[in-house]
């Protein structure tokens, strides 16, 4: 059209026109809000922090950004909520009104929602407890825990308006009890489906899941089938300290981890809490899980263009290891850093990380997604390997991975026996399952599905290696390894 513009006997003068960055000279003041100086995960000047404050000073706060938690309510009227409630965002599942506020008891065991509310989204500046890490985004509640949960309650949450909402929180899951086996039921399933096919305009919906508490009953991630989809962002916890908690589970399925609780003296998480008051106890990966979804609504602010799965490859590529204090740590084949117990620590994943990148003028577009499937009977053999050609030539050809799936039905006498690894054709090891004592099932698996993140960009082509080992050989077990997928 210029070149058109240009030869118009009446345009003097034409120029393609293209887009300039620009900075308010505004100061960035630190939040007054009481509670704020305890915030030592936003504001930490002698240890690392969630850099949140970075974010802030470059004017973004959450503003545009739908969140809503799904839990057992949000205290709508909480004076630190109420000026950022979105009703729209909000429906209460358990009795089936618009109304997500939460029922008090005199144990106030319907707190958990408002508390992990508070974290993405308490406004700032107004004399009251703390901040929310975007705390201009809007926040809305599913009351679905405060009752009988069945598959179409879950549903009927992952599924709440959709195309207004952009981020869905949850803080919950199966018993994180070392032998529970559980996950999405048919509809619920189709709930994660639709949600990432046509949530936010076919953008896909964004699904930030805590990854369990289970560590002190040894209990694995891996087994619960909310946090090892590919559809969620799961999300584990680090200290104060920088250390792994007693709670934390290993799981290959983890993508990130935000602070969280950790052993007593150490400091816990501020927020809102029930009665409209203020807490700063609040723990576990229900805490982690919130401010990682908060810091998803800044980076959505920053470009909203970006979707489920950019979000993803934005967490791979910009969560630092520096803080997290482990001695598993270990490289993939093309140089990502993880760990089996969790995978990543989030941090800088908004903008300015180390890489220099910035959300807001970069275009992360992930290649369209491909799923490549290589099926084999296995007999009785607890290792083999499978050379895999990630379909090459045919329209689902897999160029690098994203998340890696074994399908295995598999019968043993006692469940928790078994440690299931899967080595990939550059050499990553993946630890698919850890032995977990408290199972004693003698029901297998059933197609279940067990999901690792750390062959993050790797070529899938070459050769696979699954090994199923029985970590008690010397007592009388009986197995058949039937199919894998």
């Amino acid at each position: 059209m210029h070149i058109k513009l240009q030869k118009d006997s009446q345009v003097l003068w034409a120029e393609q026109q293209v887009v300039k960055k620009r900075k308010k000279r505004d100061v960035f003041e630190d939040p007054t809000d009481p509670d704020f100086p305890k915030q030592w995960y936003l504001s930490n000047p002698t240890h690392q922090d969630l850099n949140t404050k970075a974010a802030w000073a470059q004017g973004y706060t959450g503003k545009g950004v739908v969140v809503t938690i799904l839990d057992d309510g949000v205290e709508k009227d909480h004076p630190d909520l109420i000026s950022n409630y979105d009703p729209e965002a909000s429906y209460d599942v358990n009795d089936g009104d618009a109304d997500p506020q939460p029922r008090y008891t005199q144990r106030n065991e319907n707190r958990h929602g408002t508390r992990c509310a508070g974290e993405v989204a308490a406004a700032a500046n107004n004399g009251v407890c703390g901040v929310g890490v975007a705390y201009n985004a809007k926040i809305g509640g599913v009351r679905m825990l405060d009752g009988e949960v069945t598959d179409v309650v879950e549903a009927r949450s992952l599924s709440l308006n959709p195309q207004h909402i952009h981020i869905y929180s949850a803080s919950w899951g199966p018993e994180d009890d070392g032998k529970s086996l559980d996950g999405p039921a048919k509809m619920a399933k189709e709930a994660f489906l639709q949600g990432i096919t046509k949530g936010r305009s076919g953008l896909g919906s964004i699904f930030v899941w805590a990854s369990g508490n289970g560590g002190r009953e040894q209990d694995s991630c891996n087994c619960d089938g909310y946090t090892n989809s590919i559809y969620t962002l799961s999300i584990s916890s680090t200290t104060e300290s920088g250390n792994v908690p007693w709670y934390s589970e290993p799981c290959s399925s983890t993508l990130a981890t935000t602070f969280s609780s950790g052993n007593p003296g150490e400091k816990q998480i501020v927020t809102t809490d029930l009665r409209q008051k203020c807490t700063d106890s609040h723990t576990g990966t229900s805490a982690s899980a919130p401010l990682a979804a908060g810091i998803i609504a800044l980076a959505l602010e920053a470009n909203m263009n970006l979707t489920w799965r950019d979000m993803q490859h934005l967490v791979v590529r910009t969560s630092l290891p520096g803080h997290l204090i482990a001695g598993d740590w270990k490289t993939n084949g093309v140089g990502r850093r993880g760990r089996e117990c969790p995978n990543q620590l989030w941090e800088d994943c908004f903008t300015q990380s180390e890489t220099g990148s910035d959300v807001s003028h970069t275009t992360l577009t992930a290649p369209p997604r491909s799923t490549c499937q290589t099926c084999r009977d296995v007999g009785n053999k607890l290792v083999f390997s499978k050379s895999v050609d990630a379909c090459w030539g045919r329209p689902e050809y897999v160029r690098s991975l994203e998340h890696v799936q074994a399908r295995l039905t598999l019968s043993h006498n006692q469940r928790g026996k078994l440690a299931i690894h899967l080595i990939s054709p550059l050499g990553t090891r993946s630890t698919l399952l850890f032995p977990r004592p408290n199972d004693y099932s003698s029901e297998g698996f059933n197609d279940w599905a067990f999901m690792s993140t750390h062959s993050w960009d790797e070529d899938p082509q070459g050769e696979w290696t699954l090994e199923i080992e029985n970590m008690a050989p010397h007592e009388r077990d009986y197995g058949n390894p039937s199919r894998l997928r």
